[in-house]
């Protein structure tokens, strides 16, 4: 993509209201740029990007491009994502016209090269390291742009545009079009077999990465993933870790792990360096810390400025969100949607309800878990995996396949996920719902007051339990 002119060029993004898009979208309005988008459903984002000055348009129709070529300009260029169907009109008329279309990771790639760049990338954690990395540049004066797929509390949003040099975006390998990525600084944080619509293979992911990487001035990479210690280490590699800190250049080694914070002895060059607290609890958000703390180093940030600032720092929305009450159980949102996610997850809910020091209001007597399957690709390739994240839990509820826009595959459902989870352990108690009308109704039969519910998925599960919360007793 060649360098625009803000004064002659117009964006129009094909659904902009994702969270991905949007912040595309608002970062080239902040720079100058003429920007419009299209979407079917109404959300925050697309709230904010009116607030920015920047049409919408409420359907997805070919009709929209002859709306903005007579608005805006002759030949705007037409952005759009791997979630847009090749049969979607709007696509179809750019192409008839002859515009130019880019895809999502094509603008983001001229974004990352106009300013000094950090791209995060790995099959988990992008988000939330992208937001710590975020909050820290800002919490030390650098007033970073970032572009993320998530809310980032510091902000408010999923973007920023700031007047500092440095970028923070997320390298998405769902699709692949992190290739298209240079950056200065480039992070993976793990690889785990995932958009098994996209890879045949964990091979085919890995070749990816690799790619990735190259294409990185700087690499950055987590010491702890079997992947990335087997597959991808060189000479030339940045290491972190939160097991070894003699092989890392930068470790943090837990030392008391508590429902509300986590506190680390933190290492650099294998040089005990100080203790280090952070207020998020749980080893995956310790892994995800000592990234983001390794980024601000390699930047020059020093290790003081960036301890001072630690305990303001906050996750991403979504993770490990307590939403609130629903008949005296409490309630959590998290994004979770993957075999080792919901292990994560569930591992951090276990860790609050049976310590002292939580963040929840109280101390749960049990783990109720609602989980959405997101696509049924990746339920049907990872089937086995799923079956087995669940023992930790007291009583599991699982919704219909969130399909994601997916066809439906023959023999793959969330009953036969049920099914799977009762062979890996008996003993647990597992219901189907057919829909959140039911749902409700065996939630009400069989969870009890000071139960933890714990919802995960990718779908729209968020939106039930966050309306759940708001329901009066």
């Amino acid at each position: 993509m060649e360098r625009p002119n803000p004064k002659k060029i117009h964006f129009h993004f094909i659904g902009v209201g994702g969270i991905g898009m949007s912040a595309l979208a608002a970062i080239l309005a902040s720079k100058g740029f003429s920007v419009s988008g299209s979407d079917i459903k109404p959300t925050k984002n697309l709230s904010k990007l009116k607030d920015k000055g920047i049409t919408i348009l409420e359907k997805q129709n070919a009709e929209n491009i002859n709306i903005i070529v007579k608005k805006y300009c002759a030949f705007p260029k037409v952005v759009f994502s791997s979630a847009i169907s090749t049969t979607n009109e709007e696509l179809i008329a750019a192409k008839k016209e002859k515009l130019e279309i880019l895809h999502r990771s094509e603008v983001l790639a001229y974004l990352l090269k106009e300013q000094f760049s950090i791209a995060v990338a790995g099959s988990h954690g992008k988000t939330t390291i992208s937001t710590l990395i975020t909050t820290l540049l800002a919490l030390n004066k650098k007033d970073p742009t970032a572009i993320v797929g998530g809310i980032i509390p510091y902000y408010n949003n999923n973007n920023n545009t700031g007047k500092g040099n440095i970028i923070v975006a997320e390298a998405d390998e769902s699709d692949g079009s992190l290739v298209r990525i240079n950056s200065d600084i480039g992070i993976i944080n793990n690889i785990d077999l995932d958009h098994t619509d996209h890879y045949k293979n964990l091979d085919d992911l890995i070749t990816i990465m690799k790619t990735f990487k190259l294409n990185c001035q700087q690499i950055i990479m987590n010491y702890d993933c079997k992947n990335i210690n087997t597959k991808l280490i060189d000479d030339n590699s940045i290491l972190y870790s939160i097991k070894d800190y003699k092989n890392a250049r930068f470790a943090g080694i837990p030392i008391i792990l508590e429902g509300n914070q986590t506190t680390a002895n933190y290492y650099e060059h294998g040089k005990l360096i100080d203790k280090i607290n952070i207020p998020l609890p749980g080893k995956h958000n310790l892994t995800n810390c000592i990234a983001a703390i390794a980024s601000c180093r390699i930047l020059g940030i020093p290790f003081e400025d960036i301890k001072n600032k630690l305990k303001y720092i906050e996750a991403p929305k979504r993770r490990f969100d307590i939403c609130g009450t629903w008949k005296k159980r409490q309630i959590i949102d998290d994004y979770a949607h993957h075999p080792n996610e919901i292990k994560a997850t569930t591992e951090l809910a276990r860790l609050m309800i049976n310590n002292k020091n939580t963040q929840l209001l109280e101390i749960p007597t049990r783990l109720v878990i609602i989980f959405q399957p997101h696509r049924f690709t990746r339920t049907r390739d990872l089937m086995k995996d799923f079956s087995q994240s669940f023992n930790q839990a007291d009583h599991v509820f699982l919704t219909p396949i969130y399909s994601a826009g997916e066809p439906e595959i023959n023999g793959i459902s969330s009953k036969i996920l049920a099914s799977n989870i009762k062979k890996q352990n008996p003993t647990l108690k597992v219901d189907l719902a057919k829909d959140f009308n039911e749902l409700i109704d065996l939630l009400n039969k069989k969870t009890f007051p000071n139960d933890l519910l714990l919802a995960m998925g990718a779908g729209n599960i968020s939106s039930f339990v966050n309306q759940l919360a708001k329901t009066k007793d």
